[in-house]
Formats: structure tokens, C-alpha cells, sequence
């Protein structure tokens, strides 16, 4: 072979192959467009009003509802105000579920002018009444707050489902009873140990009012600084009620959420021999790889941290 003819050949080889390869991406493009689209995703969608809600209503749906929530993990649901996404995406919703009991202040605004269905899941959960003199007669509307009240959101919802999308209507039947079970254990849970502490322990102390319903079915006495959503009227004399209850009742550990300053309950913690139990959860869940990322993991922790901090268990 001469030195020339070399240099062709290569250059011929190189041809050869720049050229199957342009055949081969002219193939692959071609085979991308004429592939059919991915499935639209053609399920229900439902729209909670805050993520807790989003969750449980998630446990009902399975695979057959896509649920989301208005508020973000970590928003105040008290007085949060809609932005106009929001209200887009309330347009195109199948069904919106809310708490009800006067929580969302902004709501009723919110849906007046949808014309998209709603359900209201404290619907058949006996209310009961904020006992602050400021706001006495109010409900108190913490109510998921209990896992015996979260079993009847639980069958609202999966009313509700049912009504939205019949032919899927023992599916999510058959999800509601299996996760009622699981709230079941929970509560069992919660109040055996607590049936083992002296009668004057079995108190829970926090910074906020939104542990009345809980308390009243695990069988607590409730004590707390300020009533729902209220932590700038924590007064002197709010703050001195508590330190009294708690050193009338030796109660050994209070509390504060998650969502408020801590530091009015340290003035208790600081003025009785209590010791500070630790943060409760309640208005959100926290992001997936957070402590609560779903209600179930928030109501155990929230009664693991309890009987724990009660019991003495909690160093």
C-alpha cells in the first residue's frame, strides 16, 4: 500500500462511519416522534386546604385521587391568604376538602365564586369550645389534633370520593379501614400508657390551645398559655396561671409547637420544677425528609414525645 493511498482509506473509513452514525440519530428521532405521548394523568383532583389534611386524604385516595394541598409544608394555616395561583388551581379542581370550625378564616372568600364541590370534614365531630375568656364560645377547630376525630375525616372522605368517583367506591372504603385501624393503634397507644401515670401527671401543658380534643379523648387535663392562634396576648398573667397549675399538680414536663416561640413556656419551665418535654407538631407536616412528613408520623410523635416527657422516659 502506498503512503497515499493510506491517508484515502482512513479518510474513507471515517466517512463510512459519520455517516451510519447520522442514519442511526435520523432513526432514533424518528422513533421519538412517531411514539405515542405519555398517558395524561386522568385521575380526580381533590385540593386540600392545608398539607395535614392532604395526607390523610391521601391514605383514602391511593392511586385513584391526586390530592394537593393550597398551603406549602410549614405555612401557618390561621391566616393564610390566597394567592390568585391558588384560585387557579381551586378553578380546575373535582373536589376541595376542608377543616371547617372556623380554621380557615379565608376560605369561605376563597370558594365563593368556584363553582367546584366541597366537603367539610368536621362534619359529625363533636366541637368543642375555645374556654378563653376572649374568645369563649368559638370552636375549637384543632380537631385532627385527635386520631378518634381524624377516623371520622377519614369517612368524610371517603364519602366524598365516593360521590366524586362511584365505580372506585369499595377501593377507597377498604383504604379508610385499614388506615382507621392504623389511627386506632395510635390512640390505644397513647392512652394505656398514660392510664400507668398518677392522675395529677396526666396533664398537658403547652403554649397553645390546640390540644383540647386530644386531651379530651386520651383523658389529659389541658392547661395552656394562650387560646388558638393568639401567642401576642401571652400575658403575665396567662403565663402566671400556668406556673400555678403546674406546681399545684406537680406536673413533671410541658410543651410548645412547633410553629411558636417557646420562650413564654420557658419562663414556666424556669419558675417550677418542670422539665421543658419538647416541640409538638400540629398545623403542618414538615418535608418529606423532616420529623413528620405524614399525619400518622405526626400524631405518634406528638403522643411518643407526650408519654414520654410525662412518664419520665424522656432524659
Amino acid at each position: 500500500m502506498s503512503s497515499h493511498s493510506a491517508p484515502r482509506q482512513r479518510r474513507r473509513l471515517l466517512g463510512a462511519l459519520g455517516a451510519l452514525a447520522l442514519s442511526a440519530s435520523l432513526v432514533s428521532c424518528a422513533a421519538v416522534a412517531s411514539s405515542p405521548p405519555a398517558a395524561a394523568d386522568d385521575r380526580p383532583v381533590v385540593l386540600t386546604t392545608f398539607t395535614v389534611l392532604a395526607d390523610i386524604a391521601s391514605n383514602v385516595g391511593g392511586d385513584k385521587i391526586r390530592v394537593e394541598s393550597i398551603t406549602k409544608v410549614g405555612a401557618e394555616i390561621h391566616g393564610y391568604e390566597p394567592t390568585p395561583r391558588d384560585i387557579a388551581k381551586a378553578s380546575d379542581a373535582d373536589l376541595i376538602l376542608d377543616n371547617g370550625l372556623n380554621l380557615e378564616a379565608w376560605f369561605s372568600k376563597f370558594v365563593d365564586e368556584l363553582d367546584v364541590p366541597h366537603a367539610v370534614l368536621t362534619e359529625g365531630v363533636a366541637p368543642m369550645d375555645i374556654t378563653a375568656e376572649e374568645d369563649a364560645g368559638k370552636p375549637n377547630p384543632h380537631a385532627w389534633m385527635s386520631p378518634v376525630n381524624v377516623q371520622q375525616y377519614v369517612e368524610n372522605i371517603s364519602s366524598a370520593f365516593a360521590t366524586l368517583d362511584p365505580q372506585n367506591a369499595k377501593y377507597y372504603a377498604a383504604n379508610a379501614a385499614g388506615y382507621k385501624k392504623e389511627l386506632q393503634a395510635v390512640q390505644d397507644s397513647l392512652v394505656t400508657g398514660l392510664s400507668a401515670l398518677p392522675k395529677a401527671h396526666r396533664a398537658l401543658v403547652t403554649c397553645e390551645g390546640a390540644f383540647s380534643y386530644m386531651a379530651r379523648d386520651a383523658g389529659l387535663t389541658e392547661k395552656y398559655i394562650w387560646p388558638v392562634n393568639a401567642e401576642s396576648q401571652a400575658t403575665p398573667r396567662q403565663i402566671t396561671s400556668v406556673i400555678e397549675f403546674v406546681k399545684e399538680n406537680e406536673v413533671p414536663a410541658v410543651f410548645c409547637e412547633s410553629t411558636v416561640s417557646d420562650a413564654p413556656m420557658q419562663q414556666v419551665v424556669e419558675a417550677t420544677e418542670a422539665e421543658f418535654g419538647g416541640m409538638l407538631y400540629v398545623d403542618s407536616l414538615s418535608a418529606a425528609d423532616g420529623p413528620v412528613p405524614t399525619y400518622l408520623e405526626l400524631i405518634r410523635h406528638d403522643s411518643d414525645l407526650i408519654l414520654d416527657a410525662l412518664s419520665g422516659a424522656k432524659s
